[in-house]
């Protein structure tokens, strides 16, 4: 029986031409290098060689002579599979695949990563984060300690969501909330609206923190009175949808902007059934079920494709060291519904 024919490597080249296998590679790269120079003729005889023996480049040694390996990891700090979440990260998920693919890279999905206290671990024993050239992280809330770890490591990476610095600035490409919010504010106050409440934390993660940040702040800049409802915790849903209604009827609201969509569908859809006229608009797609309605909201349209493909920009920009912004925010669309109307409507 015939053995298998060996592999032709670049000692092969080397020796067949009498160069040395530094100068087989720069040939193969097409390089030149300010210490080796490269004579017409001895390129011509190292390429004469590859042709004759076939020789085919090992992708493993070529990707390690790049250090790159055209993976990229996609990290999520909550499970984007399950049906509660699947719709709101799914078009995160294909601006990444669909960037990746335009680039040519590979995903690697990181989902052995230990689970503690409901949420994923990214640094644990067996870390596979260097597996990939970099990495996108996704998730509502992500570790502050995980950002600067990977900071002082030097560890290509870019959040999808604006995050505060931590430790250094932090790469992102995110959402505008606080414009959008904003904006939203200013359109409830056109209609005759001077006594608005936010409904939500408006604190906490990035996400929240700049919504609750747009509404106080227009409210204050408007001079009208801004109340606020919060829920019971962070992710909770408003478990007293009545008594948020009488509070803020007796508080003299007449629109209410909800940071969950769910709780403000809530709200309205009870305020209907007291035949109370109770405007609310809604900052964001559902993040969790919500009652059925047949009712189109004033909302917000995320632009989360668009983030997800950006996300692999900046990484990819991050990662061959070229410039460019490493922090982004993109601009949200007010979506105009039927639920935010004229005051008494």
């Amino acid at each position: 029986m015939t053995g298998a024919r060996r592999r032709v490597t670049q000692q092969d080249i080397a020796r067949m031409t009498g160069v040395s296998q530094a100068t087989v590679s720069l040939v193969l790269n097409g390089r030149s290098d300010a210490e080796v120079k490269l004579s017409a003729e001895t390129r011509e005889k190292v390429l004469r060689a590859i042709a004759e023996t076939g020789y085919v480049a090992d992708p493993i040694a070529r990707r390690l002579a790049s250090r790159h390996n055209r993976i990229i990891g996609v990290f999520t700090y909550e499970p984007v599979f399950p049906s509660a979440n699947s719709d709101f990260y799914h078009p995160f998920l294909v601006g990444i695949e669909q960037q990746a693919e335009v680039l040519g890279c590979d995903l690697l999905l990181m989902t052995s990563t230990p689970v503690v206290d409901g949420r994923r671990r990214l640094f644990h024993g067996d870390n596979r984060l260097r597996l990939a050239d970099g990495s996108i992280l996704l998730g509502r809330t992500i570790d502050r300690a995980d950002l600067a770890r990977l900071l002082a490591e030097e560890i290509p990476f870019v959040s999808i969501g604006r995050r505060d610095d931590a430790g250094g600035p932090v790469p992102y490409v995110g959402a505008d909330y606080a414009a959008a919010t904003a904006e939203i504010v200013r359109q409830a106050i056109v209609l005759g609206h001077d006594r608005l409440a936010y409904l939500g934390l408006g604190a906490g993660p990035e996400s929240w923190a700049d919504r609750g940040r747009g509404f106080r702040e227009t409210v204050a800049s408007a001079g009208v009175y801004g109340g606020h409802f919060a829920p019971p915790a962070e992710g909770e849903p408003v478990r007293d949808t009545a008594a948020v209604l009488d509070a803020a009827l007796a508080a003299g609201v007449t629109a209410v902007v909800a940071e969950e969509h769910a709780d403000g569908v809530a709200l309205y859809e009870l305020a209907r059934e007291r035949g109370v006229a109770l405007s609310v608009a809604t900052l964001g797609e559902p993040t969790r079920a919500a009652l059925p309605t047949a009712v189109e909201f004033t909302s917000l349209r995320i632009p989360r494709q668009a983030m997800g493909a950006q996300a692999v920009e900046v990484l990819t920009a991050l990662i061959e060291g070229t410039p460019g912004g490493r922090q982004r925010l993109l601009p949200c669309e007010v979506v105009p519904g039927e639920t935010l109307s004229e005051r008494g409507n």
